[in-house]
């Protein structure tokens, strides 16, 4: 009998596709497009949404803390449950959670109440995400992987751009109950669609949770998703900030032991050592933190120093979610004519252009001709990043190991983005604190050499050539 840590050997057999596959896909990133627009359209909101429900600012602060804790702290277990109990049940399961939660959040008038509706959001988000990501990758095989993979990378950049657009459309008009509510007829449309497009698949013979396991690894992503929300808010040296991460890291350390151990593991340990998981998930947690960071400093930048409103600022955004979705469809072209590791490096490239753009801001810019043009290429560059790295993380995933691989993958987005915000954040501070331009130009110089530095690792780190063209689905023996 194998070691149950041991890699599994990989056969491909060639299936027919399913005849629904693109209106499966269309469905499948609307829902996505859902949750990752709710990462960015409650900021708009919250100035509006502290005043009404009178929270003071730590309070605030957890409406879109809870969220991003349970989304990133889950994703690995809702991931694994996809694989082990099916990826269209447990996609519908988090569906009907996010959902719910979401008519909860804009029907309640209390502090407290919203704030758990955001946090079962974060969870339903978690179960949804990663399921929605290997239904995507073992639905669609050569290069139609690749094209799905890029539309689904333009959805996660292009909806993190439209959420801070929509916050700022619906807090100016109807009010902030409706960035949530909003997602009410979202849910429902695509809870009737998708079981008439998706089979609904087995269930993994003889599987079981680890939850020893998944209970470590979500107790070490949620400290140090918070240690890295922490560091934004009230620095690195806060004895918080420092013991969320440490405790982070103890836990992961301890997960990494109890999966060694375990004779069926939440993670094979195996597949944390494959070169395209380890660079994939790296290129996705560095594109994420540099397009979350550019976005956090060019809203703080444009409220607070440009003087716009949140409705200008969020029209402002506009240009930048057509760049990020033409990036991934220009990415996932290039993807399987060069390969990863050339468009990786080249899309870095790009980005640390658009951030050195953006370093010359002057205190009054003219947002067509002074913001723009380097936020729309620092985007560019971005759109097709995602594609990258969700492709190279992908790359010969087992069916039966899908859904564990995706929820890495968005746990790499949500670690990026978080410590992107972090990160770019503290090195602003003097520019947001005191409406000056200078911080801002340092953060975003800093964010230029930090996005040369990965062209640079990615040229030499990602594997070389192209994907296979025969990627088909993979069955372990």
């Amino acid at each position: 009998m194998a070691h149950p840590t041991a890699r599994p050997h990989v056969t491909s057999h060639a299936v027919p596709p399913a005849p629904r596959r693109w209106q499966a896909l269309a469905v499948l990133c609307l829902a996505q497009f859902m949750v990752i627009l709710d990462v960015t359209v409650v900021n708009i909101a919250l100035p509006a949404i502290g005043a009404d429900l009178d929270l003071d600012r730590s309070a605030a602060t957890w409406v879109v803390t809870a969220y991003t804790l349970c989304f990133g702290g889950l994703m690995l277990l809702g991931g694994r449950l996809a694989d082990l109990y099916g990826r269209r049940r447990v996609f519908l399961a988090g569906l009907a959670l996010f959902t719910l939660a979401s008519l909860v959040a804009g029907l309640t008038g209390s502090g407290p109440m919203l704030i758990a509706a955001r946090a079962v959001q974060g969870a339903g988000a978690a179960l949804l995400s990663p399921s929605a990501l290997s239904i995507v990758t073992t639905t669609f095989h050569g290069p139609e992987r690749h094209r799905a993979l890029g539309v689904w990378a333009a959805i996660g950049g292009g909806g993190a751009a439209a959420g801070v657009l929509l916050g700022g459309v619906l807090t100016s008009g109807p009010g902030w109950p409706w960035v949530f509510f909003v997602n009410v007829p979202v849910g429902l449309l695509v809870a009737v669609a998708l079981p008439r497009l998706v089979a609904a698949g087995p269930a993994a013979r003889g599987g079981r949770l680890d939850l020893t396991g998944a209970a470590l690894v979500t107790a070490a992503t949620a400290l140090v998703v918070y240690g890295l929300l922490r560091a934004g808010d009230a620095g690195w040296s806060d004895r918080w900030t420092r013991a969320a991460l440490g405790g982070g890291l103890v836990l992961s350390a301890a997960f990494a032991v109890v999966e060694r151990r375990a004779q069926a593991p939440l993670v094979r340990l195996g597949l944390l050592t494959r070169r395209p998981v380890i660079t994939g998930n790296l290129v996705m947690l560095t594109a994420s933190g540099l397009l979350l960071a550019a976005f956090f400093l060019t809203s703080q930048y444009l409220q607070h120093v440009a003087g716009l409103s949140a409705l200008e600022t969020g029209l402002a955004f506009l240009p930048v979610a057509v760049a990020t979705v033409a990036g991934a469809h220009l990415g996932s072209r290039l993807v399987v004519r060069v390969g990863g590791r050339i468009v990786a490096a080249s899309a870095f490239a790009c980005t640390a252009a658009g951030m050195a753009l953006l370093s010359r801001l002057p205190v009054r810019p003219d947002v067509l001709t002074d913001v723009e043009p380097g936020f729309v290429l620092a985007a560019l560059g971005l759109g097709a990043a995602f594609v990258t790295a969700t492709t190279t993380a992908m790359t010969h995933v087992a069916h039966e190991e899908a859904g564990v691989v995706s929820g890495l993958v968005n746990t790499g987005h949500e670690l990026g983005a978080g410590l992107g915000v972090a990160v770019f954040s503290t090195l602003a501070a003097t520019g947001i604190g005191a409406a000056q331009a200078g911080g801002f130009a340092d953060a975003y110089r800093a964010a230029a050499i930090g996005a040369a530095a990965v062209a640079v690792a990615a040229a030499a780190a990602l594997p070389k050539g192209r994907p296979p063209a025969g990627d088909g689905p993979i069955f372990v023996h």
